[in-house]
């Protein structure tokens, strides 16, 4: 008996599993103070620290492939959630700060086989419901992340134990996936079509001069989610030591920023129908740059939430029109670009904390944060090579 599919209840669910993994790990952010100060770490130890997750990520790369075609991508995706909800609540009881890396690896390493599996899903459900659905479904994955900062905050306002707070969200998540998962469930499970593995046998096979076009993209990648990382990480820790506020009010930056990014994302394609990708990302690059020069030259609560509110507004199509670019480069097997531009910029992650965290040592954090004025201005040196892309055929 062939299985019909309800697109929209399909849409409902993919919606709501980026929902949860945008919230899975956003809720340890704002504790981070915490964790520094129990484990009584260094701005460059933290850094260290805080960066053992996309290294993880990065050693995961081969995996989602080969366990989408096995297991389907919902499935691939919910296991890997439930492994997700694990590391968090290890992180949780961790007794020294190399438990709690580990447990940092091990939610990395599980969320980039999630990340591909879901946005695989996902561009299986938007070819099923017959309309563009992707850029909503990562304003639902910010949304997810800002909701699970804000309940991080009131968790460490109200002073709730690090093991309780993880454990419980990381519980509620997983179930919530499952529903998800049951109700975006496609008629073939999700599963790659025979040319979809072929293409994806292939795609790692370049041709000569395809780095060349690529790492321009990646670089735009990079100092576009540059503001995710630095909201992730040091936004809480910068508000508390530099800023003086509570450890609850420390998590508001994270929050912010998502909150912002998320509204972006859902005026992203409209934006970008009107006035093209690279107007648009320009205009994002100058307002992560005046957001970054906000937090560094201004440190008092409201300049600095406003700072991080325009910082997250103008990162929010960076990563898609990159993305798309690289979808779009001619002569690359399909799907070469984005795996690529994607795994590239996950290794960025590896520098960006540590780098802070070292300047922040050798001189003070708000040195540090400056990164995410250079950020600003390199989105808009970079933004010229998403010209290609606004004139694709």
């Amino acid at each position: 008996m062939t299985q019909t599919l309800d697109p929209v209840r399909a849409r409902t669910g993919i919606s709501l599993f980026f929902f949860t993994n945008g919230a899975m790990m956003a809720g340890i952010l704002p504790r981070y103070p915490e964790v520094k100060a129990a484990f009584e770490l260094s701005n460059t130890a933290f850094g260290f620290m805080v960066a053992i997750g996309p290294l993880a990520s990065m050693l995961a790369s081969s995996l989602p492939a080969p366990l989408i075609r096995r297991f389907g991508a919902s499935r691939t995706a919910l296991l890997w959630t439930a492994a997700m909800g694990v590391a968090m609540s290890l992180a949780g009881f961790a007794p020294h700060f190399l438990v709690f890396a580990f447990a940092l690896a091990m939610a990395g390493f599980s969320d980039a086989i999630v990340d591909a599996a879901q946005n695989v899903h996902g561009v299986r459900v938007e070819d099923a419901y017959g309309k563009t659905i992707i850029n909503s479904l990562h304003a639902l994955w910010s949304l997810g992340a800002t909701t699970g900062g804000l309940v991080g905050a009131w968790a460490a306002s109200q002073r709730i134990p690090l093991s309780v707070h993880l454990t419980g969200v990381a519980i509620a998540l997983v179930a919530l996936a499952a529903l998800a998962t049951w109700l975006g469930r496609l008629p073939n499970g999700g599963r790659p079509t025979v040319s979809d593995e072929a293409a994806g046998a292939s795609s790692t096979k370049l041709p000569k001069g395809a780095w060349a076009l690529l790492l321009p993209l990646v670089f735009l990648a990079i100092a576009g989610v540059l503001t995710e990382d630095v909201a992730a990480n040091w936004s809480a820790l910068y508000l508390v030591q530099v800023v003086g506020v509570t450890a609850g009010v420390g998590g508001l930056g994270y929050s912010v920023m998502l909150a912002a990014q998320f509204i972006g994302r859902l005026l992203g394609d409209p934006s970008t129908d009107r006035w093209g990708r690279v107007t648009v990302a320009r205009i994002g690059g100058a307002m992560i740059a005046v957001g970054g020069l906000l937090v560094v030259f201004f440190p008092a609560l409201p300049t600095v939430l406003i700072g991080y509110a325009l910082a997250g507004y103008g990162c929010a199509t960076i990563v898609p029109a990159a993305y798309a670019a690289a979808g779009r480069l001619p002569g690359l097997p399909e799907g070469a670009g984005i795996t690529l531009v994607s795994w590239l910029m996950r290794a960025g992650f590896l520098a960006t904390s540590p780098i802070i965290g070292a300047v922040a040592d050798l001189t003070s954090l708000r040195v540090g944060l400056f990164l995410l004025v250079l950020g600003g201005v390199g989105v808009l040196m970079l933004a010229k090579v998403l010209t290609p892309v606004d004139h694709e055929a």
